[in-house]
């Protein structure tokens, strides 16, 4: 449970715990940063994969579907969104901004992401912020190099 709720941070977040569910996340992104670029591929699917567990048994565990408390989902997918950018050279103002893209687009759920939220257990739970990430990590690149570089 404490993977599933970001260690706590879903749980007892006051609001937004989807947001602040996704902090953890940004130790591994700094972490899978440190790595060249084609370690960070399957070191972020690695991470996708080993969320679909967690939340299936949270979700278990809480008896409701996609609870809100679950955020293994958010911080254990945010590093798809940071695959391969210099995060380690980025001014603080580029992070930020990409977070708040990465946060924007779970929020928003564009197509096919809205959709795959009724998939059953983890993988429903998981699936569409895979997706979600993939944009996202796109988002992040034409920030990158239209604002930051």
């Amino acid at each position: 449970m404490a993977l599933a709720t970001g260690f706590g941070l879903g749980l007892y977040a006051p609001f937004a715990p989807g947001t602040f569910g996704s902090l953890p996340g940004a130790a591994l992104v700094f972490a899978i940063s440190l790595v060249p670029v084609e370690w960070q591929i399957p070191a972020a699917l690695l991470l996708a994969a080993a969320a679909v567990p967690v939340c299936t048994e949270a979700e278990n565990g809480l008896g409701i579907k996609d609870d809100g408390r679950i955020v293994a989902d958010e911080w254990m997918l945010l590093p798809i969104s940071f695959i391969g950018l210099p995060v380690l050279e980025m001014p603080i103002a580029a992070l930020v901004a990409m977070f708040v893209v990465v946060r924007a687009v779970d929020i928003l759920k564009p197509w096919p992401c809205n959709r795959l939220q009724s998939l059953r257990g983890g993988l429903g739970i998981v699936a569409d912020d895979f997706f979600a990430n993939i944009y996202s990590l796109g988002l992040n690149w034409i920030l990158w190099i239209t604002l930051f570089r």
